[in-house]
């Protein structure tokens, strides 16, 4: 279909919201985003855009504004966590050729993408709330302050707690994975290398790995537990709660433990895998249609995937709604194959003893004769390219 002078409003201004407002208004849509903060700047931590992600941003034309913003991983490191010995190192550059795999805060994907966006004549209106979503041959928005927008057609990149997600299904029914996280930054005064660093021990682990210039360490720490904590990871914690739950890591860990100075805690909750994606010109896309545990590093990739996705889909279809419907049936099964893994994932370095000494041993066999093997075992996730 034509997309030129078609007028789109897309709720929320992440990194699905903007990928999919850059990728409309390049097929010559009119896009307004509208963002409930007061500014566009995420704050928050580090992001693994995996090769499936960076085909997208490489199609955008923005491939190179990742790179000088991120670091390259040139490897995994998987750690016993009493001492930080290594039980298993995956060289991505001599097995995964060819694929680039970057470590990005947060808040420089969203600049690169808002920039873009903007550059390209995208509207963006900050402290805008969505309260509710009317689908619709001209979805409305209703806003907060009692105003409405809309057009020809709603797209809610939401979140997790979308309003449009809750207009094409109701009520959603999440549940507590019996799982809390951890995210802070500290400064790399140890001098890591661009590697995901993660350090495997009974019942909880830490993943670090460098952020921009290597200046920054960004560090996820999940542990489970019976108690609940708040959904979202905008809620600060005392660093002091976070030694003590992870008081058995030493040698790297601790050292990156102890320079914490403020950490934000969230509850890790399972969403149902949204069923309908799309109702009369309105359509999710993102944590609104397929929240995502972090176990695979795949909540942005998944994003910037269903944002390329949705724009080629309307412009190859004959009117907006079979475009929406192509859409879904191009996504939904992808989403919830990897929402599964990610599911799944955890409990492989949580093992307590006496599991854990033998399956690192398989670890480090599977590493010493098989690495390839090893590292290819998710090509599924990070070798799909939407673009091609």
């Amino acid at each position: 279909m034509e997309l030129k002078g078609l007028k789109i409003t897309v709720i929320g201004a992440g990194i699905g919201g903007l990928t999919a407002a850059l990728a409309l208004r390049r097929q010559g849509a009119s896009v307004t985003v509208l963002e409930q903060a007061e500014a566009i700047s995420e704050v928050g931590a580090g992001l693994q855009i995996t090769p499936n992600g960076v085909a997208v941003l490489r199609a955008l034309g923005l491939a190179d504004d990742l790179a000088w913003s991120s670091q390259r991983a040139r490897a995994v490191v998987l750690r016993s966590h009493r001492r930080g010995r290594q039980v298993l190192r995956l060289d991505l550059d001599e097995y995964a050729a060819g694929l680039n795999y970057y470590f990005v805060h947060r808040s420089d994907l969203i600049n690169i993408l808002a920039g873009a966006a903007r550059r390209d004549g995208v509207q963006v209106r900050l402290l805008q709330k969505a309260e509710r979503v009317e689908p619709g041959p001209q979805p409305i928005v209703h806003l907060g302050n009692g105003a409405h927008c809309g057009g020809d057609l709603v797209i809610g990149a939401d979140g997790l707690h979308s309003k449009a997600r809750a207009a094409l299904n109701g009520a959603d029914t999440p549940f507590f994975t019996g799982q809390v996280a951890w995210r802070a930054t500290v400064p790399n005064h140890l001098n890591l290398p661009p590697e995901a660093q993660v350090f495997m021990g009974p019942g909880r682990h830490l993943v670090a790995y460098p952020l921009r210039d290597g200046g920054l360490v960004n560090l996820v720490a999940v542990q489970e537990r019976r108690a609940w904590a708040e959904e979202g990871w905008h809620f600060k914690d005392d660093p002091a709660s976070l030694r003590a739950a992870f008081a058995g890591f030493g040698g790297t860990a601790a050292a990156l433990l102890e320079a914490v100075e403020e950490v934000m805690l969230w509850g890790l909750f399972r969403h149902p895998v949204a069923a309908r994606w799309h109702g009369e010109r309105t359509a999710i896309l993102g944590d609104a249609a397929h929240p995502t545990l972090p176990f695979m590093a795949q909540g942005a990739n998944l994003a910037l995937e269903d944002a390329w996705v949705l724009a080629r889909s309307l412009q190859e279809a004959r009117d907006a709604d079979t475009g929406l419907a192509l859409y879904q049936s191009r996504r939904q099964d992808r989403a919830r194959k990897v929402v599964a893994a990610a599911s799944k994932n955890a409990w492989k370095y949580h093992l307590r003893a006496p599991l854990s000494w033998p399956a690192h041993q398989v670890l480090k066999l599977g590493g010493r004769y098989a690495p390839g093997k090893m590292v290819s075992q998710f090509d599924w996730i990070y070798r799909h390219d939407v673009t091609a």
